[in-house]
């Protein structure tokens, strides 16, 4: 872990909502941003924000989310996503989430993750796989 990493740290990314991060069962003229798009925004910039605040060699992995996504954001619109580090405990970073676009919040909730050592997780993934591959 790092002093640098702090309760209170924010971090905020805009992102603007491309064909690739909507869904669009209500046809093309209602494509919206995609849950699990708007998810994988969230993990990149909690991660982000983290792994520049650890020391090198460090890295985090998500273990926890918790989001409401409460209203659409529609196919060309941007989507700003704010994460603040709400909790420490050891290596586990609680940080609370708020995403919106210019007309809505679309969405908040919680995300954690673990700060773990990158060689030692990729020796046990290593090893995992090696059983896997025994099975």
């Amino acid at each position: 872990m790092s002093d640098n990493l702090k309760v209170g740290d924010t971090e905020t990314r805009t992102f603007t909502v491309d064909t690739d991060r909507t869904i669009g069962f209500m046809g093309e003229e209602c494509r919206v941003y995609a849950t699990p798009s708007l998810l994988r925004d969230i993990e990149n910039t909690c991660r982000d924000m983290i792994v520049a605040r650890v020391p090198e060699g460090q890295d985090s992995v998500g273990t926890t989310v918790n989001i409401a996504h409460m209203a659409p954001t529609l196919l060309g619109m941007d989507a700003t996503i704010t994460v603040t580090v709400a909790e420490l405990d050891g290596r586990k970073v609680a940080l609370d989430i708020v995403a919106s676009d210019p007309v809505d919040t679309i969405c908040k909730g919680r995300h954690e993750r673990f700060i773990v050592d990158v060689e030692q997780t990729r020796q046990r993934l290593l090893k995992k796989a090696a059983k896997a591959s025994g099975a």
